[in-house]
């Protein structure tokens, strides 16, 4: 008995340390939708997020819905549907709410290049456009696995280097030398990426060892609060984190912040 419980557990473990995939015995894929790059054994979405609401997405734009969800849709399809891309200047998201509320059929995540990412929403809004577009927040581990090969940054040149400095977030794919060994781009710098994974919140910055990031990347995991919401990972640094943007970095905060500076993309 003590030795199947011991088994069990150590099964647990397994599944948490790994993800779902690996606990299942997952094979590495081969292929994925044309939205997306190949990490493993997940499809992670080779673009940050923009959400788009589609009208009637039941009715009319049934087939257009389908097409996001295949990882097909083109910009051009979403206009011509009459969907209007949010969180680009302010929080207009609603009626979907902070907490994800009365966000079904009504706000899908677009993996798509040239356009602006979406940001100003909470990781429960980011959620949700990943489940309406049928897809999910990657877990930090997957998020980790396919940022591998993204330069870490020092300056940015302004053209092709990860976006870190600046006001503005840039156009999704723009910057040809940021991207992972993957093929993802943009998972260093433009905008800070929520991922599923919850931890205590955390209060102060730690640090890297020099050995692991050279350029200091951002490491805001330290001095766990005690009361409050829990903390939700974000990754990759943002526009103005200059070198303590990286591969490495990475911050807790509660779930209902929304900010200019964060947004998402999605995993399949």
């Amino acid at each position: 008995m003590r030795y199947a419980t011991m088994t069990a557990c150590a099964a647990l473990v397994l599944a948490y340390v790994s993800g779902p995939a690996a606990a299942q015995g997952a094979k590495p894929l081969r292929k994925c939708a044309p939205d997306a790059v190949v990490s493993g054994t997940v499809c992670m979405d080779r673009y940050e997020a923009s959400v788009w609401r589609v009208p009637d997405p039941r009715g009319a734009n049934k087939k257009l819905v389908k097409k996001l969800q295949q990882g097909k849709a083109k910009a051009a399809d979403l206009v011509a549907g009459g969907a209007i891309q949010l969180g680009v200047a302010n929080d207009d998201y609603a009626p979907c709410s902070d907490s994800g509320q009365n966000c079904l059929d009504d706000i899908y995540a677009a993996s798509l290049p040239g356009v602006k990412p979406s940001a100003h929403l909470t990781w429960f809004q980011a959620q949700a456009a990943c489940d309406n577009a049928a897809k999910r927040l990657p877990s930090n581990a997957e998020w980790q696995a396919a940022v591998t090969g993204t330069p870490d940054p020092g300056p940015d040149n302004g053209t092709t280097d990860c976006k870190t400095t600046g006001q503005d977030t840039t156009l999704t794919g723009s910057r040809s030398a940021c991207v992972s060994t993957r093929g993802a781009f943009d998972m260093v710098g433009n905008l800070y990426e929520w991922v599923a994974d919850w931890v205590p919140r955390s209060t102060t910055c730690g640090a890297w060892s020099a050995e692991v990031s050279p350029t200091g990347d951002q490491q805001c995991l330290a001095g766990a609060a005690t009361t409050g919401e829990p903390g939700a990972l974000r990754r990759g640094g943002s526009i103005g984190y200059g070198a303590s943007a990286g591969p490495l970095a990475i911050a807790a905060d509660t779930p209902s912040l929304a900010n200019s500076g964060i947004g998402f993309r999605c995993a399949r």
